[in-house]
């Protein structure tokens, strides 16, 4: 009987120790989760307050000594953007309503409107706008891939998969499981000492 009882009492001791490092590791992810959650759910109010200014395109129309880029031209643009990066690809496009180069890197995009040389930097969380001198016009991030990227991996990029994510979901679910069996023992106890304190007093009386 003392076996048994020592023995339950290092499992529980066990399931606590678990419990508490489960919660420490988790805790990041679970903030994470929430708030990228409230806001996937809500994103307009938040949009307002994170976004900023945005940028008058229009402005490019009036662009002093604006001149109209080549193919040429706009790779050597692309070129210089993450030079040491390869051009995978390069194809013709309306972006913005501007016909444009867009040339495909492992980073993102650049593109490179044809009629004035203004051109984007493109990235899966950011975009910048910059003159045809290289002068940053405006940089906008994309919230909403932002933290759909945070709460469907649990970091930003995608070169390492969802193992992070799914690393804290089992640990999420061990957690819960855990903290049930620590919270059902507890009042089991509490459950069996008043049931045989209750038999007792019928007892003596």
């Amino acid at each position: 009987m003392a076996s048994t009882t020592n023995a339950k009492g290092r499992v529980m001791r066990l399931f606590r120790t678990i419990h508490a490092w489960l919660g420490i590791f988790i805790f990041p992810w679970i903030v994470i989760i929430g708030a990228t959650g409230l806001f996937l759910n809500h994103a307009k109010p938040f949009l307002a307050v994170l976004e900023g200014p945005s940028y008058p395109e229009s402005r490019f129309d009036d662009w002093p000594a604006a001149e109209p880029v080549s193919l040429q031209s706009a790779t050597a643009i692309a070129t210089s953007v993450w030079p040491r990066e390869p051009i995978q690809n390069v194809e013709e496009k309306v972006y913005h309503d501007r016909p444009s180069f867009d040339f495909k890197k492992t980073s993102g995009h650049v593109i490179v409107t044809q009629p004035t040389g203004h051109y984007f930097v493109k990235t899966s969380y950011r975009r910048e706008t910059f003159a045809p001198n290289g002068e940053l016009l405006h940089s906008k991030i994309y919230w909403g891939a932002l933290f759909k990227g945070l709460h469907r991996r649990g970091w930003l990029g995608r070169d390492l998969g969802t193992w992070l994510a799914d690393i804290t979901s089992v640990a999420m679910v061990v957690f819960g499981l855990t903290g049930a069996v620590i919270w059902w023992t507890t009042r089991s106890r509490r459950l069996g000492r008043s049931i045989r304190g209750l038999v007792a007093r019928k007892a003596e009386g």
